[in-house]
């Protein structure tokens, strides 16, 4: 991918006084050619390299710009590449360590078997989100549409959107791109695309970072209360924090948070079995008290 590539180049540049066309394309497995319009596009960037032809001549950047090659020690370096292996990760593939290997640049002691972090950003849905992940990637470098089917809780759509950024946020990968059928920015979470595909070329406007605060992306609509069993703890500290309840007397547990609507906090409060009971809201209360009624005469029927 031409960003991977012109990060390991730029990489390379700052580690060796200069280098050749020939050996970053051999290294790169790229043409001549091709480098030399990555080198052209770090220079509209604002880094400035000089060429010089002939023998001894080569690609460098220009002294009194040169950073530091310390800037970076061993730890740091092997935090990127645990980075770098999370996203390999999800595409099955070993692009990223790869391209870690370039960017040390003969450098042994950056890459050593001394690692201590490993991230793994893989899902179930692994098979079918590698692909969608790879299409997306593409259209975002060639600046072409992607279409998909789209569902949602308000029900099923087709939609054109400019893809920007993926994001991996709340354990999900997500796209933020501009949608051509809201006429705004918006937030598309992975699993539920289908259909995906490319579309036409479109000129690229600015994209502001989306806002992933909770309160924004899912704001407070129930404030609850709920009581669990002494043995649901174990569920409400991985999912809410220790802090996220208060221990009763007689040893349940009250539990108190905002929900964005009525179907998530319903749908969750089920999960517990009889290990929950919904205190507050009463609406709610209603309203889960209703459906387990109505469960109960739908299993009733079948015996």
């Amino acid at each position: 991918m031409k960003m991977d590539r012109l990060i390991g180049i730029l990489s390379i540049l700052l580690q060796r006084e200069q280098v050749t066309a020939p050996e970053l394309a051999e290294q790169f497995e790229v043409s001549r050619r091709t480098i030399q319009r990555d080198i052209e596009a770090l220079g509209r960037a604002g880094i400035p390299i000089t060429t010089a032809q002939g023998a001894g001549g080569g690609i460098s950047i220009i002294e009194g710009y040169r950073v530091d090659r310390t800037v970076l020690t061993a730890p740091e370096m092997q935090a990127i590449l645990a980075g770098l292996r999370s996203l390999d990760s999800v595409s099955g593939t070993r692009r990223y360590a790869q391209l870690m290997e370039k960017l040390s640049a003969g450098n042994s002691t950056l890459i050593s078997g001394g690692t201590h972090m490993l991230i793994d950003l893989s899902s179930w849905y692994k098979s079918s989100l590698a692909p969608k992940i790879e299409a997306i990637q593409n259209a975002m470098e060639q600046h072409h549409l992607v279409h998909f089917t789209y569902d949602a809780p308000k029900g099923t759509s087709v939609r054109s959107v400019e893809s920007y950024y993926l994001v991996f946020h709340w354990s999900t990968w997500y796209l933020w791109g501009w949608c051509q059928t809201r006429q705004d920015f918006r937030l598309f979470k992975l699993n539920r695309m289908t259909n995906l595909s490319t579309g036409d070329p479109f000129t690229p406007r600015p994209a502001p970072l989306p806002d992933l605060d909770p309160e924004r992306i899912y704001p407070t609509q129930y404030q609850v209360c709920v009581r669990f069993t002494p043995a649901c703890r174990w569920r409400l500290v991985e999912e809410y924090g220790a802090d996220s309840f208060t221990v009763q007397p007689d040893g349940s547990l009250l539990f108190r948070r905002g929900f964005p609507d009525a179907d998530s906090v319903i749908s969750w409060i089920l999960t517990f079995g009889d290990g929950a009971e919904l205190l507050e809201p009463a609406e709610l209360r209603e309203q889960l008290g209703a459906l387990v009624r109505r469960l109960a005469q739908r299993y009733e029927k079948r015996r």
